[in-house]
């Protein structure tokens, strides 16, 4: 898989671009700033692209929108946005209503030093799929509403609907749970029912779903 890195700190660049090379990953280039990240894509469009979500020159967003960008250019070109602090509203704006064309992902920078949640992260994004980091899951989780639904949720029930907002399969639910599909099934048609959301077997829709909801 084909991977561009794009950071401003040099340092942080060169060493993520080497320990995803340590994980199998081509990467094919590295920019310091948008517009060198766009000029280094047009050339030769990697699989996934890899930016912190603060760029120059105003270290506010640019990273963000560089990723918007590139993704509604190159439809199918996964984005991967690092991200030095939980921000609910960046990872909103990432992902958008209808969850764009192409994978999608909003990790905090500290899963770097993790590597297994770094190169799965890299190859569901590339895959074409939406990685959402657990802070943000659990940020989101933790805001009060009125008559709140999630209070019904059993706790087996939370723990499976944060896992679904990180973007994982059922599979892979029931993996992490030490469970069986069929238990993370009926979980998941349980969540939906009792939070009132159409059921589907589309795995980025239902994260999608599941965020909306979440961001209400």
């Amino acid at each position: 898989m084909r991977v561009m890195v794009a950071d401003d700190c040099l340092l942080f660049r060169e060493g993520l671009a080497r320990l995803l090379t340590e994980r199998g990953f081509q990467v094919t280039g590295q920019a310091g700033d948008p517009g060198w990240l766009i000029s280094l894509v047009r050339q030769d469009p990697p699989d996934v692209v890899v930016v912190d979500v603060r760029m120059p020159p105003t270290y506010t967003a640019e990273g963000l929108d560089v990723a918007r960008e590139l993704r509604d250019a190159y439809p199918g070109l996964g984005v991967l946005v690092l991200s030095q602090y939980v921000e609910t509203h960046h990872a909103g704006q990432l992902f958008g209503e209808d969850g764009g064309v192409g994978g999608a992902g909003y990790l905090l920078k500290h899963r770097v030093n993790r590597l297994d949640d770094l190169e799965s992260g890299v190859r569901r994004v590339g895959a074409g799929g939406l990685v959402l980091d657990p802070s943000v899951v659990d940020r989101l989780l933790r805001r009060r509403r009125t008559r709140d639904p999630l209070d019904e949720l059993t706790g087996r029930e939370r723990q499976v609907l944060g896992l679904m907002a990180e973007g994982r399969t059922n599979a892979a639910i029931a993996k992490a749970m030490s469970v069986t599909v069929k238990t993370v099934e009926a979980h998941v048609r349980n969540i939906f029912d009792r939070l009132h959301l159409a059921l589907t077997d589309d795995d980025n829709r239902r994260v999608l779903a599941v965020l909306a909801y979440l961001r209400r």
